[in-house]
């Protein structure tokens, strides 16, 4: 049984693998006769490549999309769309002393014993390489939702135990893309990149946390009871390797809160309903009420470290695993377009289901 498609009526389907020939997708379910820009689904596939600075992987990859299909004079065609991402910088032979070798808290193990055979050149299927599927399609699905004036920015808010101490609406967020970690506060940006920079030179890697932030999100989305918004959202993130949580709205810190403080009043605002505060993250009862939607992403440290490390064989024998090979010291940086992509895969697949409650009435959405 596969697992490689994601979405139900604006879907997603990846394939590839880390050192093989390509990697690819189909998007299936976008409507017809929307114009796409290629050079902005390029952009957002630039933003996530690696060998882009420093503090990332020093792969080398052009990771240039190629349309195979779906498209025609600049338009969808309502078809599938096809493309691929062909891998040029291999470098597999850095892998070949952990061929028998399981790697700690990587999938070596766990593939292993499910399909009782692995592709150990970089991960294969479960390296982060495959996200580039990811962030094309999510790059289309952006583009859609523009056309219902939906914005989606994500940015770096944590690494290690350096923390932004704002939310996201006292921080400018056009100025997340100004340097290298995609943190929109300049002082804090320059300790991360330091914090990542020292990390690297130690031969370890450090976790931290993104920050995603959408506006202009109509009232309605989301499909109560097993399919609510921020259930869905909530699994787009962790599909994300390295995720390991996932916060709305106030998140863990609501838990300190009595509903006297933590409820949303409504009021109108202009002939508009609105909410005197945002707690709920733009999302009660599994459907989005028209506020800002923003939620955490946590992300462990990268599991390979340029140090040795006991682990075991496929024999169960003791081993110890050397790192090699060109990784991230920190995933955070080349992450922030991927949590824009599954976030806006989420709402293009919604806003696309909430149509077959409208085909009775004149309501466009």
């Amino acid at each position: 049984m596969g697992s490689s498609t994601f979405g139900k009526v604006f879907t997603l389907t990846t394939f590839g693998e880390s050192h093989g020939i390509a990697l690819g997708g189909v998007i299936d379910g976008c409507p017809p006769n929307l114009k796409l820009d290629i050079q902005e689904i390029q952009n957002e596939l630039d933003r996530r490549k690696p060998g882009q600075s420093k503090i990332v992987t020093q792969r080398k990859e052009a990771d240039q999309v190629e349309i195979l299909s779906g498209i025609f004079e600049g338009k969808t065609t309502g078809t599938p769309i096809g493309f691929v991402i062909r891998n040029n910088n291999q470098r597999s032979k850095d892998y070949n002393h952990i061929k028998d070798q399981y790697r700690p808290s990587h999938a070596d193990y766990t593939y292993d014993q499910k399909y009782g055979h692995r592709d150990y050149r970089g991960g294969g299927r479960s390296s982060a390489r495959e996200t580039a599927c990811r962030v094309v399609g999510g790059a289309i699905a952006k583009q859609l939702l523009a056309q219902f004036d939906m914005s989606i920015q994500a940015y770096v808010n944590q690494v290690g135990e350096l923390k932004l101490n704002r939310t996201y609406s006292e921080l400018d967020l056009s100025r997340i893309e100004d340097n290298i970690v995609r943190c929109p506060d300049e002082d804090m940006a320059k300790k991360m990149i330091e914090k990542i920079d020292s990390i690297r030179k130690q031969g370890n890697t450090i976790g931290g946390v993104i920050t995603c932030v959408v506006k202009g999100t109509p009232a309605g989305l989301g499909e109560p009871v097993f399919d609510k918004l921020h259930a869905e959202l909530g699994k787009a993130m962790l599909g994300i390797n390295a995720v390991k949580g996932f916060e709305y709205g106030s998140g863990f810190e609501g838990a300190k809160m009595t509903g006297k403080d933590h409820n949303d009043l409504f009021a109108i605002d202009d002939n508009q309903v609105k909410t005197s505060t945002n707690y709920s993250g733009g999302i009660q009862g599994g459907i989005s009420n028209g506020e800002d939607i923003y939620f955490n992403v946590a992300f462990k440290p990268v599991a390979t470290i340029m140090r040795d490390q006991d682990s075991i064989d496929n024999s169960h024998s003791p081993v110890t695993v050397s790192g090699k090979g060109r990784h991230d010291p920190c995933v955070l940086p080349r992450a922030v377009p991927i949590v824009e992509a599954m976030t806006a895969l989420t709402l293009a697949d919604f806003l696309l289901r909430n149509r077959t409650y409208n085909i009775l009435t004149d309501k466009q959405l």
